[in-house]
């Protein structure tokens, strides 16, 4: 009985010593084409502005 018990022990603590490990991988999102599309469009809207406010101006 006392080989039983020592043999559940040693298995017993044999499977606690390994945890498994679990490793979660994301990929970053790319938002950079929407604000660069956004950006641009503003910019474009504002020199609209600017050379009808001052059609001299280039």
């Amino acid at each position: 009985m006392r080989a039983a018990l020592i043999a559940a022990l040693a298995a017993a603590s044999g499977l606690a010593a390994c945890a498994p490990t679990v490793r979660v991988e994301v990929a970053p999102i790319n938002i950079y084409a929407k604000l660069d599309a956004n950006v641009r469009l503003q910019l474009d809207e504002d020199v609209k502005a600017l050379i009808q406010k001052n059609p001299n101006l280039f």
